[in-house]
């Protein structure tokens, strides 16, 4: 296999591309329909698509819009390949989410130059995502200090998501619900077993070190550049909207809706799971319990209600059974 990556290319007409690639040191897939490529980049994982914009079937602008909307292609650069003339088609190219443009007929130079452009640039992707999936991993780890909470970063994810899509957020606001959903406890990796699994009532001292979770756990995401839209899930989804929570004390609209969102689908979870300190309560008592604190001032009771009525939709959708 070839150190310099991946490389598919779909078009018809450029025959030499092939040899010009693997001439340097690239493995290359060929396809000369849209629809052969996607199967291609589903199979192989290529690290850039060189993809003409006329074929036959699906196009080219096609296939990049599809590549660009899988969360698992998304970020696999996409050149787009175009006569010089064809300016609508290269807007189009944009809209669809082309990283870069040839023009035909391809110059050898210039093929070279964008490709090794935008394999760093997929390098420096890739490097990201590693980081990105050890956090998720220790995320994981957490949970799996409590065997009490086995599966409640998958839960907190699907919730959180779902609670974001019925409130019709933007998919970047979806990605980091997703993220925090895992990562939202990652700062309890420095809070002693003796503590979080504590099954009588908290002391005021390891309630006081409890409550440094989230800021440990804001610190940690900062290494990390693709968190930068997850960390204020991770810092404010213990605030309260009264202002009574922690660990900065936020109130009214300065808390951020998505860590609102993951604070709600949070309490939910933790108040039907078995817990060290007590047994999972029931849907009906878990609904009761989090309007009486939304009152109380813990969040906007709009959120939680229409939080409940997706659940319980959900329910019924998944179970026949209304709660």
């Amino acid at each position: 296999m070839s150190k310099t990556g991946k490389v598919l290319v779909v078009d018809d007409y450029e025959p030499n591309m092939r040899q010009l690639l693997e001439h340097a040191d690239y493995t290359v897939f060929t396809a000369t329909n849209g629809r052969d490529a996607l199967e291609i980049v589903k199979a192989e994982r290529p690290d850039l698509v060189l993809l003409d914009v006329v074929m036959p079937g699906i196009s080219g602008l096609d296939v990049c819009a599809e590549l660009k909307q899988n969360a698992e292609t998304c970020l696999t650069p996409v050149v787009l390949i175009s006569g010089e003339q064809e300016r609508e088609a290269r807007l189009a190219g944009l809209d669809a989410g082309a990283d870069d443009f040839l023009n035909k007929p391809v110059d050898p130079e210039e093929l070279y130059t964008r490709v090794r452009s935008l394999m760093r640039l997929k390098r420096l992707t890739d490097d990201l995502e590693s980081a990105e999936s050890l956090f998720l991993t220790l995320g994981r780890i957490i949970e799996a200090r409590d065997p009490c909470t086995e599966g409640h970063c998958e839960r907190l994810a699907e919730y959180a998501i779902a609670l974001g899509k019925h409130l019709n957020l933007e998919r970047t606001d979806l990605d980091a619900l997703y993220r925090g959903g895992f990562v939202h406890d990652i700062g309890k990796i420095a809070i002693p077993d003796r503590v979080l699994l504590k099954k009588g009532r908290l002391t005021r001292k390891e309630y006081e070190l409890m409550k440094r979770h989230p800021a440990i756990g804001d610190d940690l995401c900062g290494t990390v550049r693709s968190f930068e839209a997850v960390r204020p899930i991770v810092r404010h989804h213990h605030e309260r909207t009264d202002g009574r929570g922690y660990p900065d004390g936020l109130a009214g609209d300065r808390i951020p809706l998505l860590a609102h969102i993951v604070s709600v689908v949070d309490v939910f979870d933790a108040l039907t799971t078995d817990r060290p300190y007590r047994k999972a309560l029931s849907t009906a008592t878990a609904y009761r319990m989090m309007r009486e604190e939304a009152r109380d001032g813990w969040c906007p009771e709009t959120l939680v209600a229409t939080f409940i009525e997706l659940h319980q939709a959900l329910h019924l959708e998944r179970t026949g059974v209304a709660v």
